[in-house]
């Protein structure tokens, strides 16, 4: 048995790589990526090629030698980043389990999510992001499509990707006030959470913008239900409403004001 999967997690450790990354540098799926490093498979010739050109060191190398990550900072492409001492086997794996790479849902992929949502292999293959944050348990993005949750300019936009937690449908905490994902079987829905009828299985959501409706979901009808945390916009966000006016008036009263020292 070769030893390339033992080196590609010690490659990856030491560029500092996410699977997902090291996976999109070859043209791989990420589950291929921790296949080769568990030994269930390894990579096709070409691959290995790729592999060892793009590290600078040789197929042969990374077949028949398990290389010490002291060894690897020794060749001219980690020397950069050198920072002794090397990490131990147990940072290894802790550096892995803090990836904070998160599954991206876009628009145009809303129907097919909602069918193989609870595939394994599916979610595997979206596309990830890795983004800083400190949540714990599964994370989702999902791409806003619409201008429902937007009012005066302020809120989430069309093309905006919002980063969520998953909310347990088994015990729902959910607050007022909040915005969720809800993956139903018809669409992905972002809305505000408004409250709960009296009978406490059925939400009352709204959308920021006024000229869409108020609707109730009953909590058996999501398959999903992501919290938002967080969004990345390309957007620049234009002042606020109520700055704007402030703005305004402020301007008013230098104008006055240089209005009275003419005349005095």
């Amino acid at each position: 048995m070769s030893n390339v999967g033992k080196n590609i997690r010690k490659l990856r450790t030491v560029k500092k790589l996410s699977q997902a990354a090291f996976a999109e540098l070859f043209g791989l799926a990420r589950p291929s990526v921790g296949a080769y490093e568990e030994g269930r498979s390894e990579p096709k010739m070409e691959t290995l090629i790729q592999i060892a050109q793009h590290f600078g060191l040789s197929v042969d190398l990374l077949l028949t030698k398990e290389l010490t990550v002291n060894e690897l900072y020794g060749f001219d492409i980690f020397k950069e980043q050198l920072q002794p001492p090397a990490p131990t086997p147990e940072q290894i794996a802790e550096a892995d389990r803090q990836q904070n790479v998160t599954p991206l849902v876009y628009r145009n992929r809303a129907l097919e999510y909602i069918v193989k949502h609870h595939d394994p292999a599916f979610i595997d293959s979206l596309p990830w992001l890795q983004l800083p944050h400190e949540l714990t348990g599964p994370t989702r993005a999902f791409e806003v499509s619409g201008a429902d949750m937007l009012l005066h300019r302020q809120g989430l936009r069309h093309q905006d990707i919002v980063l969520c937690c998953r909310v347990d449908k088994a015990k729902p905490a959910l607050k007022s006030g909040n915005v969720y994902v809800f993956v139903t079987q018809g669409k992905i829905l972002i809305r505000r959470l408004a409250g709960r009828l009296p009978d406490s299985q059925t939400l009352k959501l709204r959308a920021d913008n006024p000229d869409y409706s108020s609707q109730d979901l009953e909590l058996s009808q999501a398959l999903e239900i992501w919290e938002v945390k967080g969004v990345f916009t390309t957007h620049l966000r234009p002042p606020a409403l109520l700055d704007e006016r402030v703005a305004a008036l402020e301007r008013k009263v230098e104008a006055l004001l240089e209005r009275l020292n003419d005349h005095s």
